[in-house]
């Protein structure tokens, strides 16, 4: 039997109250237009959602694109509706074309970029998007830390970092008093553990910091849409298919599609949940391109899976 779940719509990561689940916001721009990432955006925040991720440089990768299309969307979005204090908005430096690495002047810089177009005064959650093992831990934090005391970041956060970084980084902001890092952004999923679990995972729990997955879902695979001789017209679709070539990932499949079954869910529902389960994380990212794939993704709110749904998972995951 299926434990009743606690009321979970919000959790804390620092200062700030977030959903469980975070919107990613790399499709706006992409394969959503504006009036489509707009209706996705209203039915997020209807859903109980409050939680946006973004970046400078999405979608920097796409013809004709420069970087900074989803965060011009969102700021669009956030002027069009007036729900500024209702949001919390997280975008990253570090990767967008004209503003690459993490040298003081280059965070200074992007930030204003990035607070031009999101049409806001402050960001929430500020990551460095990739470590820069050319700029020392003091230069960027302190940077940072200016940002915060002057009230353009609520929070900082990193994301691509070796545990070896993270924990020289948190070890500067404490021994000096600085703004330090209350989340990381890591690459983990179930057919993804090895890129969070371990020593990576072991430095974000003993120092407190919360883990707010990337590629939830493994780029659309663990939404159940890619089977064996399937055909899914998606941007996504070589990544996502790759995992089919692995024992590994047809073991995740055939488990999801039983947990799934037991509880009448989205199998992306269940995907979500077995990581939200995991320690450290609070709310996994996960982008959706239509408001019809918005349910499966804000139904890991509502779902808690019992310990042998999880080890079930576990053990096809391994």
């Amino acid at each position: 039997m299926t434990a009743t779940p606690a009321p979970r719509t919000r959790t804390s990561l620092g200062s700030l109250s977030v959903s469980r689940l975070s919107l990613g916001g790399n499709v706006f721009g992409w394969t959503a237009d504006e009036a489509e990432s707009f209706a996705v955006l209203d039915a997020y925040v209807a859903g109980g959602g409050n939680f946006i991720d973004t970046a400078d440089v999405y979608s920097a990768w796409v013809p004709g694109n420069k970087g900074g299309e989803s965060e011009t969307v969102i700021g669009n979005w956030l002027s069009s509706r007036g729900n500024r204090s209702d949001v919390v908005i997280a975008t990253k430096v570090g990767a967008h074309p004209a503003y690459k690495g993490l040298s003081a002047a280059t965070i200074k810089a992007a930030v204003d970029e990035s607070l031009t177009r999101l049409r806001t005064d402050y960001i929430d959650l500020y990551y460095t998007h990739y470590d820069d093992e050319s700029v020392e831990v003091s230069e960027f934090l302190t940077a940072l830390d200016d940002l915060v005391r002057a009230g353009k970041v609520r929070e900082i956060a990193a994301s691509n970092i070796s545990a070896q970084r993270l924990e020289e980084s948190l070890a500067f902001s404490d021994r000096e008093g600085l703004a330090r890092y209350v989340a990381l952004q890591p690459h983990y999923n179930l057919v993804s553990r090895d890129t969070y679990e371990g020593e990576l995972a072991d430095v974000a729990a003993r120092n407190g910091v919360a883990a707010v997955p990337y590629y939830a879902l493994a780029s659309g695979f663990l939404t159940g849409k890619y089977r064996p001789g399937s055909t899914v017209d998606s941007a996504r679709t070589a990544k996502a298919a790759t995992y089919l070539d692995t024992d590994r990932g047809l073991r995740v499949l055939t488990a999801l599609d039983s947990v799934a079954a037991a509880h009448q869910a989205e199998i992306a529902t269940v995907a979500l949940a077995w990581l939200a389960a995991q320690p450290t994380v609070v709310a996994p990212i996960a982008s959706a391109r239509t408001v019809s794939q918005l349910p499966a993704l804000l139904g890991v709110a509502e779902l808690t899976l019992t310990d042998a749904e999880l080890k079930l998972l576990d053990e096809a995951s391994a």
